[in-house]
């Protein structure tokens, strides 16, 4: 018997139970994989708590990579055996095996290891997103990236760099700026020690960024908006620090003109022509050595509701993995 996580309310990581589960053979269109490696992502801790409320019983967990082991009717361009990578989809990726439609699974090309792709593959498919698609990056840009030393701005970073744009980063600690740093920021700034938005005003010479992308929420949302230049682009994807404040849309007319937005990688991977494209993607910067995979820690898969702990107290850099 196979086993995951379930979760049957929602609620802090001790909801979290390690429980024997059946997985039946793959129907039409699907594909059973037995995964090697599961990524850890905020994503997993919204949708646990409640914030982003699941229908109950259910799994956690929305990015892994395996071997498929089994085939059902209709499914052309895949194999047994093969190697894939999946992200974005339905929660149940904390388990040994799964079924899976076959449309969402991304073959992996030589020279990306499962545990590359079960770390990457979500963040990086983000990061695609946002740094071509949302605000498509080009030469003399300046972006600021809220938790630059994270699992998605580890990817961002050194992409947005890689495109030629000016990049400043913000992370929580000393440490984790000269992680920032390391991955690519031209500048990095401890926001929990300085005034970011005085900051970047400063290394702006009182411009502004072009583009503000901030995973953070609560705590940053308001500061982002005065770091924007006039007609500039506040792309709000993540709520690390608690849902970001409301705000009247007259704000951002006062602000410059502004614009905002609130993506989701599941809207720009909604067609397996897009889900491929961006894995495409994603896949080619890594192997020109644009984007480095850094694995930052790693659990067993037993072991979900520690990493969840460990995630939300900020004690995590870069990707997690979690091991079956």
């Amino acid at each position: 018997m196979d086993k995951a996580i379930r979760i049957d309310r929602h609620g802090g990581p001790e909801v979290m139970q390690w429980l024997d589960v059946g997985v039946g053979a793959p129907g039409p269109g699907e594909a059973r994989l037995r995964h090697t490696a599961v990524g850890l992502n905020y994503i997993d801790t919204y949708q646990r708590s409640g914030l982003y409320p699941l229908k109950l019983p259910s799994g956690l967990g929305s990015e892994a990579a395996g071997v498929i082991e089994a085939l059902g009717p209709g499914v052309e361009d895949l194999a047994v055996g093969d190697r894939v990578a999946y992200a974005g989809s339905a929660p149940g990726a904390y388990a040994q095996a799964r079924v899976m439609p076959a449309a969402r699974l991304v073959k992996l090309p030589r020279g990306i290891t499962d545990r590359d792709a079960a770390a990457v593959l979500l963040k990086g498919m983000t990061a695609h997103y946002l740094v071509r698609q949302t605000w498509p990056l080009k030469r003399g840009d300046i972006a600021l990236v809220h938790a630059a030393a994270g699992g998605v701005g580890s990817v961002l970073v050194p992409w947005a760099r890689h495109l030629g744009a000016t990049v400043i980063g913000t992370a929580g600690s000393d440490d984790k700026v000269q992680r920032a740093l390391a991955a690519g920021c031209h500048h990095a700034i401890n926001y929990r020690a300085k005034d970011f938005v005085a900051e970047v005003r400063r290394l702006t010479g009182g411009r502004g960024v072009d583009v503000v992308y901030d995973a953070v929420g609560k705590d940053t949302f308001m500061g982002s908006l005065d770091c924007l230049r006039p007609r500039g682009l506040m792309v709000s994807y993540g709520n690390a620090s608690g849902k970001p404040p409301p705000i009247e849309p007259l704000l951002l007319s006062e602000k410059g003109s502004l614009f905002l937005t609130r993506p989701t990688l599941a809207h720009y991977t909604a067609s397996r022509a897009d889900l491929l494209a961006a894995a495409k993607a994603l896949f080619g910067v890594i192997r020109a050595g644009a984007v480095r995979v850094e694995i930052g820690q790693t659990y067993r898969l037993e072991d979900a509701a520690q990493a969840h702990r460990d995630l939300e107290a900020r004690k995590t850099t870069g990707t997690t993995l979690l091991l079956p």
